[in-house]
């Protein structure tokens, strides 16, 4: 089980001490949303805090791609020691070539599946990329709600998951509920915003990030050991 931080939801004034924080605390890998304003109606983290992030952590980060023109950020976030890159298939007229581009750089190639995705029409990309990345919400902004269709999305997943290898990872709105139900399931992680890592201001640092990290693994090893 692995946990990834959402990045966009800490402290941008304490960077440096959220990421010593949180790698202090057993944080898995680091999640950075990258957005346009143009796939999406908002503006994400730029290369300069990646490389901040990056000097700072031995561990994987991973780039989720919110942006129209995919292909110009591929080489630069490769310069920029990232270290998997998540893409909507829908942004990129050539998904394949893509996918291999991020193969080609040394890094680890995802796809990401919207709410209003379909499994079906991104599934021959899985025999490029085997990790898959799931939005329980409409992706652009952080604190929505969740989507309770996605759950048929992510059985669907499931079902496939042993057939091609895939490694699924959910993103949005993720509780320690979802984590429990869904955890035993077979989705492989979780990313974690703000209803778990980043919920409250009080508890920042890493005495408070170590027990909200320990409250995620213990609601999939739990959930697991009651199956």
């Amino acid at each position: 089980m692995e946990f990834s931080a959402s990045m966009m939801c800490a402290d941008f004034g304490n960077l440096h001490d959220e990421v010593r924080s949180l790698d202090e605390a057993g944080i898995d890998k680091y999640h950075i949303d990258i957005m346009d304003g143009m796939f999406v109606p908002n503006l994400g983290m730029g290369l300069q805090d990646i490389k901040c992030i990056r000097s700072l952590t031995s561990k994987p980060i991973e780039a989720h791609l919110m942006v129209c023109k995919v292909n110009s950020y591929i080489d630069i976030l490769a310069g920029a020691g990232v270290n998997t890159i998540f893409i909507h298939p829908e942004a990129d007229y050539h998904p394949f070539t893509t996918l291999q581009r991020i193969i080609d750089l040394g890094m680890t190639p995802g796809i990401v599946i919207d709410p209003g995705t379909s499994v079906e029409t991104v599934r021959e990309l899985f025999n490029v990329s085997k990790n898959i990345l799931v939005m329980a919400v409409t992706p652009g902004f952080a604190g929505q709600s969740y989507l309770p269709y996605v759950a048929g999305k992510i059985r669907e997943l499931l079902a496939l998951k042993h057939r091609y290898g895939l490694s699924i990872f959910w993103d949005g709105s993720c509780t320690l509920d979802k984590i429990a139900e869904f955890s035993p399931m077979g989705v492989d992680g979780f990313v974690l915003g703000t209803n778990i890592l980043f919920k409250r201001k009080t508890t920042r640092g890493g005495g408070g990030y170590f027990s909200r990290i320990s409250e995620a693994r213990n609601a999939a090893h739990n959930s697991e050991v009651s199956i």
